[in-house]
């Protein structure tokens, strides 16, 4: 294995583990204000989850960024 090589899977390593890292954190506060708003009104609950899913995208690119930083 080439430096090349060891230095595009290290960047594929930080591009998972800072998106993972930045979904938790959302998703933290994304959900304590979900689990709020539908202790209130239940209708809140179909919402909250779409705004649950929404911070996962960036983990979704976080791993197509280490594909291709892999297979590249």
């Amino acid at each position: 294995m080439d430096t090349g090589t060891g230095l595009a899977l290290i960047g594929a390593g930080i591009a998972i583990g800072v998106a993972g890292l930045g979904t938790g954190v959302a998703q933290g506060q994304v959900g304590a204000a979900a689990v709020g708003a539908t202790a209130e009104d239940p209708k809140m609950f179909g919402k909250g989850i779409i705004m649950m899913v929404l911070p996962e995208t960036i983990v979704i690119l976080g791993f197509v960024i280490a594909i291709l930083l892999w297979l590249g």
